[in-house]
């Protein structure tokens, strides 16, 4: 089984639920600044890299979570993956894709916008982290929803 999480440029929103899934960030409180920096691909992907899934880890049941950047094409990208399973044998249902965009408030896409597309990385980021920061309890609700999925599939 695999989870893809995505959002639409794999930099922000993802990477915070495939965290929260990994216990790379804390699903009892709301992470510090710096614990959102130090995540390895936090506000990192550029723009040419959107559409590569990105290995973040497996989780304590051997599941592999990935993040993915979709922009706005979440229904192309899905049909095209299930298509691509469908053709070389594989079930496409074990892959689980699971949308964060709907969790980001125009805090964080400011601040995407600003440190992704205009490299104003000092300014953005910070904006980026305090907006996921206000929604960070609906991370966590998603993600509990996910793992809970994942143990009725299991």
């Amino acid at each position: 089984m695999k989870v893809f999480y995505h959002c639409y440029g794999s930099a922000h929103s993802s990477v915070v639920a495939a965290s929260i899934h990994l216990g790379l960030l804390p699903s009892d409180r709301i992470p510090t600044a710096e614990e959102f920096v130090k995540l390895p691909l936090y506000d990192k992907t550029d723009s040419y890299k959107i559409g590569y899934p990105f290995y973040i880890g497996t989780d304590n049941k051997g599941i592999d979570v990935f993040v993915i950047g979709m922009l706005n094409q979440e229904k192309i990208v899905v049909n095209a993956l299930n298509s691509i399973l469908t053709e070389y044998g594989l079930d496409p249902k074990l892959c689980l894709m699971v949308e964060t965009l709907k969790l980001v408030n125009i805090t964080t896409r400011v601040g995407g916008f600003l440190s992704r597309r205009l490299k104003l990385v000092s300014v953005g980021r910070p904006l980026t982290i305090y907006g996921i920061q206000k929604n960070y309890k609906k991370f966590i609700y998603l993600v509990e929803k996910v793992k809970a999925k994942l143990d009725n599939i299991l």
